[in-house]
């Protein structure tokens, strides 16, 4: 009969729409502010540290509402962010900061039984939810001084390759580098030399401890130069470990001479995201000092070209001052397993440059054993009777030992690590660049709405206002059948955000931000256009003589044309956008693209349903439009 679907066809609409509506419902549970305790160096979080967290915290008078743990972190939630602030600063407090990390953050309150069918509210921007902001400070000084150690090796090789004798050269504290020579000739040689080779570095000749030496410092250019570079790739480096994160639209920039910001909307995990931002990922590789004796170097007689390091198991072991090579030479890390003896490593490969370092610089080296520290600069402020107290500290570990077998190139290993989640990260940290100088985070926080609450609550309020006012004109300019599309037009807003809560469930986050609802609105319109396209078709038929029945059928088949016409340039335009644009103008497009499809699906199919409903079969005398 005309106007009725067959029974599979109802079924089919109905089980899009809940399905829909389902993965939307989580939307309405809002969030709960939490703190993330992780532990360091990808150790378990166990029974016991969560009994003694929530002993401190009940201590501390801001007991959370529910404490949720697995192998990687504790999740407590509070109920106000008070509560969550004071037990955050509690907590930071109470745990070893070099064993684990405290970070702010928010939960969804999603019911257990949704988050167990793996269903997660849709991710919202910075401009709408929030997310993480990091505030990060480079170390330009630091950068100075890694110039000034580089060029001490740079020179030591040079005279070592012309042949010229001298005493030592040495790094002075005031900066630059300080040289002794035997005599006033191979001064004056030496400065030939190293002035012809090295123009960054300014040189005079002056006494150095009672013997012909050079001071050697850089020029003012080319200390501005390393500052400026230093910040620069620190900013592209943080770029590409944002990346690696998966976080949708982000915001990286510089804010000052040394300051860079780190906008990450929707995040999650803010406990990975510290780890990974904030970590140096410095790596150092130094021989072994075995002519000396540690036990003399832990009484402290250490000698002067060593220095005492500690391996990952607390043993001493005392490493040469001199730099084999530094991890600002790897161009790309992956995390594996080694095949000799099945444990976690992560295979290295350098650039040219450092490939020819470190082929030089282990040739005479084989047969004697080699050491890899990783170094992280870290930081952290504390509120100490009422004033903000900040304290800094670096960890340096030697995280593998070996004997050097070969000549080492472009490609090695490294090994000794405690498992596959460490070696990830390191590899991650390593692939995404090596920081040209230390950052620390001087400021954190889990933001609300950077366009500030009151505006977002008008904003809002905006878009209700004009969606009743759709709905009432729809309602009354075209009456039941105005009803009719008023439901199709709600139900599309629903299927929006459940498939962008659908993506999001899925591992694929497509962030909804200010231009993406911008997106929405569009496609609310164009739902509508869809609707009135038509109704009108049908007041036509029924202006021509043609029965209601007549005119229902030949309205939704003769508009489907124009309307399919419509949509489709609206969705090329849209994937055009989606493909060249970036950031806002991606969001842009992807909640238009996902509110053409849902449109055309309530505008056409929806509707359809419903007039069939209300209609179809029956002998109808007029239509309510």
């Amino acid at each position: 009969m005309i106007n009725q679907y067959p029974l599979w066809k109802y079924l089919l609409v109905a089980a899009v729409l809940a399905v829909g509506s389902f993965y939307a419902l989580p939307n309405i549970y809002g969030e709960d502010p939490a703190v993330q305790v992780s532990a360091a160096r990808g150790a378990p979080v166990d029974a016991e540290l969560e009994a003694r967290v929530s002993e401190e915290l009940a201590r501390a008078g801001v007991p959370p509402i529910r404490a949720e743990r697995d192998e990687r972190r504790l999740l407590l939630r509070f109920e106000e962010e008070e509560a969550q602030l004071r037990a955050k600063d509690a907590l930071r407090n109470f745990l070893d900061r070099r064993r684990f990390v405290v970070a702010l953050n928010l939960a969804p309150a999603t019911p257990r039984w949704m988050e167990a069918l793996g269903t997660l509210p849709m991710s919202l921007g910075l401009d709408l939810r929030g997310g993480v902001h990091f505030l990060m400070e480079v170390d330009m000084d630091a950068a100075v001084r890694q110039a000034d150690l580089r060029h001490v090796g740079d020179v030591r090789g040079l005279l070592r390759e012309e042949k010229i004798r001298h005493k030592g050269i040495s790094q002075r504290q005031d900066g630059g580098l300080a040289v002794r020579f035997r005599d006033a000739g191979d001064r004056d040689a030496g400065q030939a030399v190293i002035e012809r080779t090295l123009p960054d570095l300014v040189l005079e000749a002056v006494e150095v401890s009672g013997d012909p030496g050079l001071r050697g410092r850089l020029s003012e250019t080319a200390t501005a130069d390393i500052k400026r570079f230093a910040l620069q790739q620190n900013i592209t480096t943080l770029r590409n470990r944002v990346n690696e994160l998966g976080v949708a639209e982000p915001l990286v920039q510089q804010q000052g001479e040394n300051r860079i910001v780190v906008q990450l909307p929707g995040v999650q995990d803010t406990t990975r995201a510290k780890e990974i931002l904030g970590g140096t990922a410095t790596l150092e590789f130094r021989m072994v000092d075995d002519q000396n004796s540690v036990q003399d170097a832990l009484d402290g007689r250490v000698p002067a070209t060593s220095k005492l390091y500690r391996e990952r198991d607390g043993r001493p072991i005392l490493l040469r001052k001199n730099l084999m090579l530094t991890g600002e030479y790897i161009i790309d890390a992956a995390s594996g397993i080694e095949s000799q003896t099945g444990s976690p490593a992560v295979f290295i490969t350098l650039d040219g440059k450092g490939a020819r370092l470190f082929s030089q610089r282990t040739r005479d080296k084989i047969g004697r054993p080699m050491a890899v520290v990783f170094i992280e600069k870290k930081s952290e402020t504390r509120i100490v009777d009422g004033e903000k107290l900040k304290t800094s500290w670096t960890d340096e570990e030697v995280i593998n030992v070996a004997v050097i077998r070969d000549q080492l190139g472009k490609r090695f290993q490294i090994s000794g690590l405690d498992n596959t989640e460490e070696a990830r990260n390191l590899a991650l940290l390593l692939r995404a660049g090596a920081l040209a100088a230390p950052i620390e985070i001087v400021e954190e926080r889990t933001v609300g709405p950077s366009l500030g609450q009151e505006n977002i609550d008008r904003g809002f309020r905006s878009v209700l206002i004009g969606f009743a006012l759709v709905l009432a004109f729809m309602a009354f300019y075209y009456r039941l059948f105005g009803l009719v599309a008023d439901l199709a037009l709600t139900f599309n807003l629903i299927m929006i955000v459940g498939v962008l809560s659908l993506f999001n469930s899925s591992g694929w986050p497509a962030t909804l931000t200010l231009p993406g609802i911008a997106g929405i609105v569009l496609t609310t319109g164009m739902a509508v256009d869809a609707n009135v396209l038509i109704f009108e078709r049908i007041r036509e038929e029924l202006r021509v003589g043609n029965t209601p029945q007549a005119a229902i059928h030949a309205g939704y088949q003769k508009a489907f044309s124009t309307i399919a016409d419509a949509n489709i340039t609206t969705l090329i335009a849209a994937l055009v956008l989606f493909g060249f644009g970036t950031g806002p103008i991606k969001g842009f497009a992807v909640t238009l693209s996902i509110g053409i499809a849902t449109s055309m699906f309530t505008a056409i199919l929806g509707t359809r349903a419903v007039i069939n409903l209300i209609y179809g079969g029956k002998r109808v005398a007029r239509l309510s439009i």
